[in-house]
């Protein structure tokens, strides 16, 4: 993994256009499909219910929720990207989010990012990051989309 370390709106800007990197894998357990589901109250059977999953449900096991995925994108994201001088970062936004591939318990997923466009709105760094979320050994992707961030750097 080649984190890439970032201490201001330049530094960021010489990436637009171009791959940021990629985290490394993380493995999707049944533990925390649990505590998500416990967390969003959304205990449908094809997450929480591994008997009726191996029985009924298509995929051989149970699934990932879809925001169980997105939700470990900050995780990722940091193994990509060391940003420093840092006040303050908020998560604005994601357009064309796609689910294109439910992740099977026990799959491992790796974040791939690229600088589609990076703005300086008044001394704010507004980076629109077009991500790929890959599943190890699988041809389609769990999502693609873009996320939108905003950095509030140091002076």
């Amino acid at each position: 993994m080649n984190r890439k370390v970032i201490e201001n709106y330049e530094q960021f800007a010489a990436f637009e256009g171009k791959d940021l990197g990629e985290s490394d894998y993380l493995k999707i357990t049944q533990d925390q499909i649990n505590k998500f589901a416990e967390a969003t109250l959304d205990h449908q059977w094809i997450h929480t219910d591994p008997e009726r999953a191996k029985k009924e449900g298509g995929f051989g096991n149970t699934i990932a929720h879809g925001y169980l995925t997105l939700s470990v994108v900050p995780y990722l994201w940091e193994q990509i990207v060391d940003v420093r001088n840092l006040k303050m970062l908020i998560n604005y936004g994601i357009e064309k989010l796609r689910f294109n591939q439910p992740v099977v318990v026990g799959s491992e997923l790796k974040l791939k990012g690229k600088m589609k466009s990076i703005a300086n709105l008044r001394g704010i760094t507004k980076c629109e990051i077009d991500v790929v979320m890959e599943i190890k050994d699988s041809k389609k992707p769990a999502f693609t989309g873009t996320i939108i961030l905003l950095y509030h750097f140091n002076d």
